[in-house]
């Protein structure tokens, strides 16, 4: 396989083009790969007025009274999506499931608090304090690594 980048200032989108004799699986896996890229920004309405909300802002996503909801530093955003459908589109090597209703941002994590029998306490910034059920709690040590 053979990578090629070209810049020119005439592109005002980036373009894949993949140039093959045949499909084979390499091309395919590069097709899924590029596909399942995570979208950068996540659409969230605040006071009647759309925002598009970059993945790195964003302290936690949570579901409330059959809505979901993003919040960040600022503001709290409500989303038009269901919190899989979020999950899904977030990049999981910076967002993790810590119940069925709540998924944090690693980055946006001060401390776990590891005092708490069968669960875990998360200390985020911005004052922001939440806990992950016993049900997640495995899968939240193995992203982590404790």
């Amino acid at each position: 396989m053979e990578i090629e980048i070209k810049v020119d200032e005439k592109y005002e989108k980036t373009k894949i083009m993949i140039l093959t004799n045949q499909i084979t699986e390499e091309v395919n896996d590069i097709i899924k790969k590029i596909s399942a890229a995570p979208l950068r920004s996540i659409a969230g309405y605040a006071d009647d007025a759309l925002t598009l909300i970059d993945q790195q802002d964003i302290l936690r996503a949570y579901a409330s009274d059959q809505k979901v909801f993003v919040q960040t530093a600022e503001n709290e955003y409500l989303v038009k999506l269901r919190l899989y459908e979020l999950e899904e589109r977030l990049d999981a090597s910076v967002f993790v499931r810590i119940s069925k209703s709540e998924i944090i941002n690693l980055t946006k994590v001060k401390q776990f608090d590891l005092s708490f029998s069968g669960t875990i306490c998360v200390e985020m910034q911005h004052d922001i304090v939440t806990y992950v059920s016993r049900r997640y709690v495995s899968a939240l040590k193995k992203t982590v690594g404790i």
